[in-house]
């Protein structure tokens, strides 16, 4: 069970991922295409299924938020990873704060999967 949640949590990040990057494409290259009703629904259904399967690993492996020091830096990472997204495609007022929100976010995800990986705390270690 905990293989099947872990490979479908990692391929929900990676779909995650890569439909932040399209959406800042097309942000940036062809904006009319973010207006597509899947472009606007999928992200909210692939960030559930992110969530729901992080969620049960916590369960599997017995090691929550805020109790857990590396699980606290990984929900801290991903409150900035939403901040700087949302900047990056909403509330950026020109494109070098869109594009600081884009390479803001990218770098989270970047703690966020080291932080996994390590299983071990950064910040706070």
């Amino acid at each position: 069970m905990y293989f099947f949640v872990k490979h479908l949590h990692m391929s929900a990040v990676a779909i995650s991922l890569s439909l932040f990057i399209l959406r800042f494409y097309w942000l940036n290259r062809d904006p009319e295409k973010l207006q597509r009703k899947w472009v606007k629904v999928a992200p909210h259904i692939v960030d559930t299924i992110l969530l729901l399967s992080a969620l049960t690993l916590c369960f599997i492996i017995q090691q929550y938020p805020f109790v857990d020091a590396w699980l606290t830096e990984k929900v801290i990472g991903l409150v900035f990873y939403i901040l700087m997204g949302l900047y990056a495609l909403k509330l950026g007022r020109n494109m070098l704060m869109r594009w600081l929100g884009f390479l803001g976010a990218i770098a989270w995800l970047v703690f966020i999967a080291k932080v996994a990986v390590l299983k071990h705390p950064i910040l706070f270690g």
